[in-house]
This record gives structure tokens, sequence and C-alpha cells, in this order.
């Protein structure tokens, strides 16, 4: 591992024995944040973090648990430490000694371990992956920290996903106890309880507040979380978005995702102001399913107990403030000069011409390559269509998203369905869902 490292660090990208999450953290560190792997100590938090009550509640859960195997872990020489979603360290309990040695390394509260920080840990490396993470020895970024064992594992909302915060198991020159990975996870997935109940209740709440608004107005209307997807869409918004009319989806993984990345961006928008003015009411224009020009919409934020839980969105309506275009274009981005994926336990760099298209299949992301299949460094289908919007690729299905200039054919299906067949070797046909099919007519002019 040691000597992988170096190769590594030294520019290689063959690096065979090294694991597909350490090799792609590895990458980050180098290409996208650029850590100095010789670095000796994180740096001081700087980064301010607005949290809601609910993320109290899994600051005090997760301490208590920490502290409660706070000596099992001391035992074997281990520390137990909690992070907020920045990498910030907020308390630290176990074996004292190893808490000094930590100390050198400001392996303390109040300074920070994300990735972009100090490189590849198990507390930076678990606010960018889902699951337990455990980086052990030279799999770290900087050398400084290869005499250390670890594992960590985020909390995330469970309605937008993002990290809430961070348990982290650590061990100085010794092996982490064979428990650690099962007991953060069980960890975790106790903290998220007091969330998903939260986030179920404040579904019931925005299906309220639209009956209420539907009684006042005879605009196409629908309700969004704080993520964008719909928690229920009256008969003309369930058509401009593409989901079921009038089926309300209270519990956060039933909730309809319009795939309109204007939309989720117009919703993360309204968040943020409102976050400083309650009375907040923006509008915008934004490209709706089955419309060939974009359509005006009002975005109207929805609180409960003083806490931001979703937004109401009016079609065809312009109430309230301009939100700045560049927040909402669909093109904000500059896209990637060329993809990550893994192929046993090597990197691989790819040129987006490569990539006939990227399929999500459970957990992972595939793509279709003129290499052949790989899995993406991409934690999600949806990370990717955001990051290749700009770059030809389109979302085709909710699994799907294709390179528009890999097109082969377009085959009819005898209900009038559309299949597109690429142009790789094995001609392979990738399904486009109803609801996506008008944005594949338009952007193949057909």
């Amino acid at each position: 591992m040691l000597a992988a490292w170096e190769r590594f660090v030294q520019g290689e990208d063959h690096i065979p024995g090294v694991r597909p999450l350490v090799a792609i953290s590895w990458h980050r560190c180098r290409e996208q944040y650029r850590v100095d792997p010789h670095l000796t100590q994180a740096p001081v938090a700087v980064a301010e973090l607005d949290h809601t009550p609910e993320h109290d509640v899994v600051f005090a859960e997760l301490g208590f648990r920490a502290a409660s195997v706070a000596h099992e872990v001391g035992s074997v020489g281990g520390i137990v430490t909690v992070t907020d979603a920045t990498g910030r360290i907020l308390a630290e309990w176990g074996d004292q000694a190893t808490l000094a040695r930590a100390s050198d390394s400001n392996l303390a509260p109040w300074f920070c371990w994300s990735e972009c920080a100090v490189g590849t840990n198990g507390m930076g490396t678990a606010l960018e992956a889902h699951g337990p993470v455990p980086i052990k020895g030279a799999e770290h970024w900087c050398q400084a920290f290869h005499d250390w064992a670890c594992a960590g594992i985020a909390v995330r909302d469970v309605v937008t996903r993002e990290p809430i915060a961070v348990l982290n198991i650590g061990c100085w020159r010794s092996g982490l106890p064979a428990s650690a990975e099962s007991w953060l996870a069980n960890t975790a997935t106790m903290a998220q309880y007091p969330l998903k109940r939260r986030a179920r209740d404040s579904g019931a709440e925005l299906v309220a507040a639209y009956a209420q608004a539907r009684a006042r107005s005879s605009t196409a209307l629908a309700a969004v979380d704080a993520a964008g997807k719909v928690v229920i869409a009256d008969d003309m918004a369930s058509v401009l978005l593409g989901v079921p009319a009038n089926t309300p989806a209270v519990y956060p993984t039933l909730r309809w995702n319009p795939g309109l990345p204007e939309l989720i961006t117009a919703a993360r928008y309204a968040a943020g102001q409102a976050a400083h003015n309650r009375d907040w009411v923006g509008s915008t224009q934004i490209f709706a399913h089955l419309a060939d020009e974009p359509i005006s919409i009002s975005i109207r934020p929805v609180f409960s107990s003083g806490h931001l839980i979703g937004n109401l969105v009016s079609f065809g309506a312009s109430d309230g403030a301009q939100v700045p275009q560049a927040e909402v274009s669909a093109h904000p981005r500059v896209p990637p000069r060329r993809l990550v994926a893994t192929r046993d336990n090597r990197l691989v760099l790819l040129r987006l011409p490569e990539v006939s298209f990227a399929e999500s299949q459970g957990n992972d992301v595939w793509l279709s390559t003129d290499q052949g299949r790989l899995r993406a460094a991409s934690l999600s289908l949806d990370k990717l269509d955001g990051e290749l919007a700009d770059a030809g690729f389109l979302r085709v299905h909710r699994r799907y998203v294709v390179n528009l200039s890999r097109i082969r054919e377009i085959e009819r299906g005898l209900r009038g369905e559309l299949s597109l067949v690429m142009d790789d070797r094995e001609k392979e046909m990738v399904p486009v869902s109803r609801r996506n099919a008008p944005a594949v007519r338009r952007a193949l002019d057909i």
C-alpha cells in the first residue's frame, strides 16, 4: 500500500491493490483538492455551519453513544470522535494516551478533518461516501497519518441526503476493534430514526399546506420538499413535472423525482433566501416536461415550528422577487474534462466521448465505455447527470444518462415507447421513460 501511495503521489494512476473507495479519494485529493501529502497537522476549522434543532438531536445522540463505548474502545487504545458536516471535530472520547498522541496532529475538537483539508481519512472520506468507511495505514493521503487506522460513517439528512455529522473510531499503530464497522452502521441507523419521523411529519404538513393553497388558487400547484422532490401535485402540475397526480408522497423515500435540475436549484435557492427572510417569495422560469418553452413559476417557502420543510410551486405565476437567472440556469457548471472510473482496483480516466451511457444499479453507477463496463466514481446518477448536463449528455430514464452523440438508432415499440440503440460494439439498447420522451425528441430534433 505504501508503494502504491508513493507512486500515486508522484503522478501515476496505475495502483493495483488499492480499494476503489480509496483510489477515488486519492484522486480527489490530488486532482481536485490538491492536498499536500506531507501535511502533518489538520488546520483550524473556520467554516460556521447553521443547523436545525433536528440536527442538534443527532449530535446529542451520537455524543451519548460515543461516550457509552468510550471505555470499551479506550481499552484497546482507541478513541471516538464526532464531527459536524464540515469535518470539524466537536468532541472526542477514549484512551488518554491516544488522545494525547492525537493532539500532535490536531486530531482534536475545533480542527477540520474534511478531505479537502487533510485528504483521505475516516471522517473526511465518510462525508464523501455512503456507509462505514475504514481507512488504514498508508491508505491515508497524508503520510503523517499512516500510523493510524480509523473508520467513520456519516449520518445524512433523509430528505436532502446531505451529511449532518460523522462518527469515527481511530486507533494508533493497532487494528480497529472487530465490531467497529457494524457498531458504526447501527449507531448511524439509530440516529436517523428521529430524522425519518420528522421527515414523515413534514411531508404530511406540506400536503396540508398544499390543500389550503389549492382551495384559494386556480393555478397549477405542487408541493416540493427541500431537495426539490415532489410531495404532491395537482392534475396540471403533474403533467408539467412528469409525476402522478393527486398522490401524496409523505415518506421521503417515496417522493417523486421530477428530473428537472432547474426546479431543484430554484428550490434550494429559495431555502437559502427563506432562512434570512421568512416572508420571501420568488419567481423564475424553468423548462418543464411536455413544454417547448420555459414556464414561469412562483416559489413560496413553507415553515413548520420555524423550520423550513419545503416549497409551494405555482405554475404560470410570477409573484415575488426574481430569482437570479444564474442560480437556476440548467447549465451553470463547467463540465468535467474526463470521468473517473475503476476497474480491478485500478483508476481509469475517461474522455467524455469514450462514454456511451451511464446506468444506475443499486448503490453503484456503471459506465458503458469504449474500454468496457466500468464502475463510476460518482456516488449517484443524479450527481453525474448534473455534472454532464452541459456536455451533451441527457437523462432519459430514472436509471440512465446517455451521451447524445453516441445514439445510433431510435426504436419505437408497439405501444409507442422509445428505446435508444447506442453505437457501441454490442449496440446496447437504453429505454426512454414516458416522461423523458419529450426531452429526448427535443434534443434529437425529431
